[in-house]
């Protein structure tokens, strides 16, 4: 297992899943405080690296596009103290950090993990019910149903109509964009009956945003909406199919392991596993457990 403990939060690799707890550090955003613990599976991740600098580095996760409903949402503009796939490391921890990203490089080549998008989520996004209050009014997600409430600075006709509630189904899309420049952002709900959507400011589907530190909250509480709408949340893997027994002439997995010392040949090696396991000649127990070997011999 690989780990590394920062301010900022606690980063940790078990050969199948990143878990990202964030830090207590006063300086930690409240959108990864609100956020919480994270358990990134391996086959969510399109990359890692680690940038190193004078003053430190700084681990950063990348996604397949489509995994996340959070980045889904934000697409890219979260600001880097608020992107929870961000770790920053302190000089003397540098080697930490690149011991965690070659254990992860090395499990993704096992496994064969494609770099391109997938077709669902592979994170269930944030629980619900969800809420949060900023710029002109407050929304509250339940699983099933969008309330957006105003308050005493929202424009007035926008007020004057009252609360909004939006059932689920009737959502097309959500969008959310932070302040940029003189530029209002917003979190906005697209509806059928709102095809042509007015300016934030005027939209009762959408709550305007003055860049303040609660502003990321809205995008949670879009990526709990994004999650449940029509690519769903993902579903619990299907059972394993019982291996077939592999022919005389099959490749026998407790074929011996090659030189710890020939760093290229053990890569091999890691290939032909994921080659055995894919074709069910090694079952889920066996494939972890040689894995596992190879990748101590590999450090």
């Amino acid at each position: 297992m690989a780990e590394i403990i920062q301010k900022d939060g606690t980063w940790t690799f078990d050969g199948d899943t990143v878990r990202i707890v964030p830090g207590r550090d006063k300086g930690v955003s409240l959108l990864r405080q609100t956020v919480g613990e994270l358990a990134v599976p391996l086959g969510a991740l399109a990359g890692i690296s680690f940038e190193s600098g004078k003053k430190g580095g700084r681990l950063r996760l990348r996604l397949r596009d489509g995994a996340d409903p959070l980045l889904q949402v934000t697409a890219g503009r979260l600001e880097g103290s608020s992107d929870p796939y961000q770790l920053a490391v302190e000089p003397d921890r540098s080697g930490v950090a690149e011991y965690l990203v070659d254990e992860v490089r090395n499990a993704l080549l096992l496994d064969q993990v494609p770099t391109g998008p997938v077709d669902r989520f592979l994170l269930p996004g944030p629980a619900v019910p969800v809420s949060a209050a900023a710029g002109d009014g407050s929304v509250t997600f339940d699983g099933e149903q969008i309330r957006l409430e105003w308050n005493w600075k929202t424009e007035d006709s926008k007020r004057s109509a009252g609360p909004v509630t939006i059932p689920l189904r009737d959502v097309q899309k959500v969008k959310w964009q932070p302040c940029a420049g003189l530029e209002n952002g917003f979190l906005r709900f697209v509806v059928p009956q709102a095809a042509t959507a007015a300016p934030a400011k005027y939209d009762p589907y959408a709550v305007e945003l003055w860049g303040f530190k609660k502003d990321p909250l809205m995008a949670l509480v879009g990526a709990a909406v994004a999650a449940r709408l029509d690519r769903g949340l993902p579903e619990l893997p299907a059972p394993a199919p019982t291996p077939t027994p592999a022919p005389a002439s099959a490749p026998a997995p407790a074929r011996p392991e090659p030189d710890a010392g020939d760093h290229d040949a053990l890569l091999r090696r890691l290939r032909e596993l994921g080659e055995l396991h894919q074709a069910g000649i090694l079952d889920d127990g066996e494939f972890k457990e040689a894995k596992q070997a190879i990748l101590k011999r590999l450090h």
